[in-house]
């Protein structure tokens, strides 16, 4: 998934993600002049992504079961420092922010200072995407191996990185969720409809 992403036009992730967001029901939003897009899968796991004007993005996963879930024990500081080295101008877009259904914030008791939670943190910087410096340090501190505890490859999968990005991809790849040829041919029809909204 990670070379997928690495490999895919930062035009054509936000077309996906906007996508995605749109089939999943979530409503885009716009954070400081960053476009947000998100999926959830009503169970505890999202994606979410900002992208700015200037070409630059911020991409956080949660896996609730993660070793990097720290929401509700009391892990402000070291969720603050797994955003460490991803520009400060990216990371406001989730400090001090109002919570939402894919993000909740945790809250250091101290200062009422608050950031959204996340067991992913990635960034794109205009030519490349990178793991967050602090991601990677608390893992390695930890034992931890970040592309599976942030929960990278589930929550991405639905984008299809690396893969054709098609209606036709899209229900195939969620082949599982249909009872009958005919839902499946009723989902198909819609998601053509989101796609054709999306050019």
């Amino acid at each position: 998934m990670w070379d997928g992403l690495a490999a895919t036009e930062l035009v054509e992730v936000k077309r996906r993600a906007a996508i995605v967001a749109e089939i999943a029901e979530v409503t885009p939003v716009v954070v400081d002049g960053a476009e947000r897009f998100a999926w959830h899968d009503s169970g505890g796991q999202s994606a979410v992504w900002y992208f700015t004007p200037e070409g630059r993005a911020l991409l956080l996963t949660f896996d609730h079961e993660s070793e990097l879930n720290l929401y509700g024990r009391g892990g402000y500081a070291v969720q603050e420092s797994l955003y460490r080295g991803v520009p400060e101008d990216l990371v406001r877009l989730v400090r001090d922010r109002p919570e939402n259904y894919e993000s909740l914030n945790l809250v250091d008791e101290a200062t009422g200072a608050a950031i959204h939670h996340a067991g992913g943190v990635f960034w794109f910087d205009g030519g490349q995407w990178r793991e967050a410096e602090g991601l990677l340090a608390h893992c390695a501190r930890e034992g931890l191996e970040p592309m599976v505890e942030s929960g990278f490859g589930y929550c991405t999968e639905a984008y299809l990185f690396g893969l054709e990005f098609t209606p036709e991809t899209v229900v195939g790849s969620r082949a599982g969720w249909y009872d009958d040829e005919a839902e499946r041919a009723a989902a198909l029809r819609e998601i053509r409809e989101v796609f054709a909204r999306h050019g």
